[in-house]
């Protein structure tokens, strides 16, 4: 396995040369940290990739990488492009917890338990997931 594989920032190393390029290692060869226009771009295709599945009730779009490849196949993507390759199943994950968490929130307080401040998600932040 080469190092461009290892490339936190790039696409995978079977993607067509067509994606923009990778940050470019500083001089002591770490790779640099995306700038604030970079984090902001892919928390917005993100966003756009959630609605899309939100909209296609998809919670979790590493379990259903098909479906959500139809449906949701070019904002993924724009969020593959926008964001390294880490972020992605990072955030993919984060949202699959995120949706256990709030149910489980959910579960302790109907069943008349307490919920400290703050640890429920906000819910413009939730997958809306069919009942």
């Amino acid at each position: 396995m080469g190092l461009s594989s290892l490339n936190p920032f790039g696409s995978s190393p079977s993607s067509s040369t067509s994606t923009p390029s990778s940050p470019k290692p500083s001089a002591d060869g770490a790779f640099i940290a995306p700038d604030r226009t970079s984090r902001a771009k892919c928390y917005e295709a993100r966003d756009a990739f959630f609605q899309c599945l939100d909209k296609n009730g998809i919670l979790d779009a590493i379990k259903d990488e098909d479906k959500a490849r139809k449906e949701c196949g070019g904002v993924e993507k724009a969020f593959g492009r926008e964001c390294a390759g880490s972020w992605v199943t990072y955030f993919k994950q984060r949202r699959v917890m995120e949706w256990k968490k709030q149910q489980t929130l959910n579960k302790i307080e109907a069943e008349g338990g307490w919920v400290p401040e703050g640890a429920a998600t906000p819910a413009a932040s939730q997958p809306q997931m069919p009942k």
